[in-house]
């Protein structure tokens, strides 16, 4: 059975931000200062990433994307240590549900600077996302966690940009420019970490999501621009919005607020009717033209 492209993008996508979600979770079990994990998580990201990018002569794409390409390594840094601090400051549940504002970012960057139409089904999901997120906001204790909370709608907006530039320049290479994130995001960190202090269950967290969490989820998630739009791929984030929850929740005992549970319910809830349909129109338009499988 031949797959489209707007098929492989909601699977790549999904499985990226399924990854992504137990990034809250492994920060948590980190217990120590944020921007020591964003030191260590940055490094081990570099040299995973740095090692295979080597092996597979992708550094050569630099070449012929290099300003695009840096762009791109410095808006992953910030995304990467924005998120450990606005976990640092706030309830995960708050920060992944303030993540959904990221497709309101996509959306807006790729109408401006792309000249992308943007889908009448999407700007009201965007819409009614935002009501579900306006919900955690009027959670108890939503006052002390300010901090955090803004932190969690930079990463957002930086989400948004980063997905709207690997889809005008499509040839960055994606774990190339994560691994360039990775060491930029460690050499900020590193003034302010104490990365030789934790003892041996938190460097195994740091490795575990260092090593493989979190360069699966962004290669896949990066990776998913290339079949869907920028405003689509930033709406599979409100997956995290309920898994992220979810896990610290279950394990941790972080129970979130009423109003964080029923706001994050309605991100999804609008995140699968979104997806439905979106799958309902490829079909139709595989059925009218049954020899394309494209973008």
């Amino acid at each position: 059975m031949q797959v489209s492209s707007y098929q492989r993008g909601l699977l790549t996508v999904v499985l990226g931000v399924v990854f992504l979600s137990f990034d809250g979770l492994l920060i948590r079990l980190a217990d120590t200062d944020g921007w020591t994990i964003v030191f260590w998580r940055g490094l081990l990201m570099f040299c995973v990433l740095g090692l295979l990018c080597s092996a597979g002569k992708r550094l050569a794409t630099l070449r012929n994307n290099p300003f695009s390409s840096l762009a791109s390594a410095l808006l992953l840094g910030l995304i990467s240590s924005l998120f450990v601090l606005a976990v640092m400051n706030a309830n995960v549940a708050n920060v992944v549900v303030i993540l959904s504002t990221a497709p309101l970012f996509a959306a807006l960057f790729s109408r401006v600077f792309l000249g992308e139409k943007v889908a009448l089904r999407t700007l009201v999901a965007i819409a009614v996302c935002m009501l579900g997120m306006g919900l955690v906001f009027m959670g108890e204790g939503a006052i002390g966690m300010l901090v955090g909370n803004l932190y969690a709608l930079a990463a957002a907006a930086a989400i948004g940009g980063n997905l709207t530039l690997l889809r005008r320049y499509p040839a960055i290479d994606p774990m190339t420019v994560i691994a360039g994130g990775g060491l930029l995001s460690a050499a900020v960190a590193l003034p302010m970490a104490s990365p030789l202090d934790l003892d041996a269950q938190r460097y195994g967290v740091l490795a575990l999501m260092g090593l493989v969490q979190m360069p699966l989820a962004t290669v896949l998630i990066n990776s998913a621009t290339r079949y869907l739009s920028s405003t689509e791929v930033a709406l599979f984030y409100l997956v995290e919005t309920a898994l992220g929850t979810l896990w610290v929740w279950w394990l941790l005992a972080e129970t979130p607020t009423t109003s964080t549970l029923l706001g994050g319910g309605v991100v999804i809830l609008v995140l699968v009717v979104h997806a439905w349909i979106g799958l309902r129109l490829e079909r139709q338009r595989l059925r009218l033209y049954p020899g394309f499988i494209g973008q």
